[in-house]
C-alpha cells in the first residue's frame, strides 16, 4: 500500500462522504447470481472539510513517493516496504466461525489482508471489537512446512511454535507483525458470500497511522494471496467498482463488485490490455492525452516507465499503475510538461497558488471551473475525463489540475476514475472504463 503520512489530495476523488456512524447501518452485501456487491466508504467521511483535502493530498503523494523505496531488514525478517497503508476507502467484511465484523483499508497495490489479533504486544487503537482466533472454530495457523510460508514474500519461520510468521514494513516507517492463518471470510450478509480456508495476516504488532475505525488492510492486488488472488474461482477473475463524486449532494456509497456482478458492458464501454507483472501492481499502457481540440500529446518512447520493458517505436508496456488507493494522476514526465502547458494555454483566468503547497497549476476561481474534455488515451481503449476527473478544488475560490509529473512511477489515480464504472478481468487480463452514475447503485 502507499503511504499514509504526507499530503493528501481532494477527497473529491472517488467517493462519498459518509459519517461512520451511518454506515456501520447501511453496509451491507448484496448477492446474485454468481456474484456479490459490497459498499465502501471514504476513510475521511469523519473528517472536518476543511481537513479532507489536505489529508487525501498528503496521502496520494505519500503513496507514490515511496513506491521506489528498496527492501529492508527488521533484523530477524526481511520485510518488504511497499507503499504505505493509506487506502482511502473502507470495506466491511468478517472473519471467522461465528463471523466478526471488521473494516480494512482497500488497497489494489497489495496482496496481504491483515487485521489486528491480540495478543497486541503493539497495536493501535480501535474502536471495533478485536478479532480473537482462539474464538473462531475455523481458525489455523498456517505451519512452517506449508508451501505458503515459502511462497508468501514476508513469510518467514517460528522455530519455537512452528508456524508460519510475517512482517511487513511500509515506507512511511509503519508496520505489521504477527502469525499467518486461515479462516473463513465473508463478505456482507455472512449468507452468500462466505469463503474458507483464506490466508490473511492476524496481527500483533501493528504500528503506524490508523484511525480508530479501520482495523487492517484488505489487499485486492495482482499477486496470488491477495483476497482477489485467492477468490478468483470463485469471481471467475472479475472485479469492479464504481466509485462516487464527492461533489454528489447527497448520501451514496460507493461499490465493490465481484464475479458476474463485476462485468462491465453495454454502451459507451473500452477496454485495454492489463499487464500484469509479478508485483502487486495492475499495469496499463499509456500512449498519449488529447485536450479539447488540440493535437494529442503522446507519451516518448524513452520516458521511464512502472517496471516493464520498452519496445522500439512505440511506449512501453504496463507504463502506468491504476490504484484506486492513490487520489491525484501522476504523469510521465515530459508528458505532463505538455499538458502544462496546453492548460496554461486554454484558461485565462487569473493564476493562483495552491494554498495546501501540493499541486502546480491552480486559479482563482470563485465561480468554479468548467474546462474541457481530457481523452486518456490508453491502448485500444480512449476514456474521457470530465473536470471534475481533472480537476480540483483546494479551498473555496482555488482549483488546481489535478495531475503531478513522475520520473518514474506514473498512476492513473482515483479521482480519474470517479464516475465510471471500472472492471478489472484477470481471465481475459482487461481493464474496462464505462461512464457512469455511480450514485445510482451501478
Amino acid at each position: 500500500m502507499f503511504l499514509k503520512s504526507i499530503f493528501v489530495a481532494y477527497l473529491a476523488t472517488i467517493s462519498n462522504i459518509i459519517p461512520l456512524s451511518v454506515a456501520h447501518e447501511i453496509l451491507e452485501s448484496k448477492t446474485s447470481a454468481g456474484g456479490f456487491t459490497v459498499d465502501l466508504i471514504h476513510r475521511a467521511s469523519t473528517e472536518p472539510p476543511s481537513q479532507r483535502t489536505v489529508n487525501a493530498l498528503r496521502r496520494s503523494l505519500n503513496r507514490h513517493n515511496r513506491l521506489r523505496a528498496p527492501k529492508w531488514s527488521t533484523g530477524k525478517t526481511e520485510t518488504e516496504i511497499l507503499t504505505t497503508p493509506t487506502g482511502e476507502f473502507l470495506m466491511k467484511y468478517s472473519i471467522g466461525t461465528p463471523p466478526v465484523s471488521t473494516y480494512g483499508l482497500l488497497d489494489t497495490g497489495s496482496d496481504l489482508t491483515w487485521t489486528q489479533c491480540p495478543p497486541c504486544v503493539d497495536c493501535f487503537n480501535q474502536t471495533l471489537p478485536l478479532f480473537y482466533p482462539n474464538k473462531s472454530s475455523t481458525y489455523k495457523r498456517i505451519p512452517c512446512k506449508d508451501k505458503t510460508c515459502h511462497d508468501i514474500q514476508m513469510g518467514s519461520c517460528s522455530k519455537s511454535r512452528g508456524n508460519c510468521l510475517y512482517s511487513q514494513g511500509y515506507g512511511d516507517g509503519s508496520t505489521t507483525e504477527g502469525e499467518l492463518a486461515r479462516d473463513t471470510l465473508t463478505l456482507g450478509s455472512g449468507k452468500n458470500a462466505s469463503f474458507p480456508n483464506i490466508t490473511f495476516g492476524c496481527g500483533f504488532k501493528n504500528i503506524g497511522i490508523y484511525s480508530e475505525d479501520e482495523s487492517g488492510i484488505v489487499g485486492l492486488g495482482a499477486g496470488k494471496y491477495s483476497l482477489v488472488g485467492q477468490l478468483y474461482n470463485s469471481i471467475q477473475g472479475k472485479f469492479s467498482h464504481c466509485l462516487v463524486s464527492m461533489s454528489s449532494e447527497t448520501v451514496h456509497t460507493s461499490k465493490l463488485h465481484f464475479g458476474t456482478a463485476a462485468i462491465v458492458s453495454g454502451a459507451g464501454v473500452v477496454s485495454t490490455p492489463l499487464a500484469l507483472n509479478s508485483g502487486p501492481f495492475y499495469l496499463l499502457t499509456l500512449q498519449g492525452i488529447t485536450i479539447g481540440n488540440h493535437q494529442r500529446l503522446r507519451v516518448e518512447e524513452e520516458e521511464t516507465t512502472a517496471g516493464s520493458s520498452k519496445r522500439r517505436g512505440r511506449p512501453a508496456e504496463g507504463n502506468i499503475i491504476i490504484d484506486s488507493g492513490t487520489t491525484l494522476t501522476f504523469l510521465p514526465y515530459r508528458l505532463y510538461q505538455k499538458v502544462e502547458r496546453v492548460v496554461k494555454s486554454m484558461i485565462k483566468l487569473k493564476p493562483a497558488r495552491d494554498p495546501l503547497g501540493v499541486l502546480d497549476v491552480c486559479y482563482y476561481t470563485p465561480k468554479g471551473l468548467n474546462f474541457s474534455d481530457m481523452v486518456v488515451h490508453f491502448k485500444g481503449a480512449d476514456v474521457r475525463l470530465k473536470t471534475e476527473n481533472s480537476f480540483i478544488m483546494t479551498d473555496n475560490v482555488t482549483t488546481c489540475l489535478a495531475f503531478k509529473q513522475s520520473f518514474d512511477f506514473p498512476i492513473f489515480g482515483n479521482l480519474a476514475q470517479m464516475n465510471f464504472l471500472v472492471g478489472y478481468d484477470l481471465q481475459n487480463r482487461t481493464v474496462s472504463f464505462k461512464p457512469s452514475d455511480c450514485s445510482r447503485s451501478v
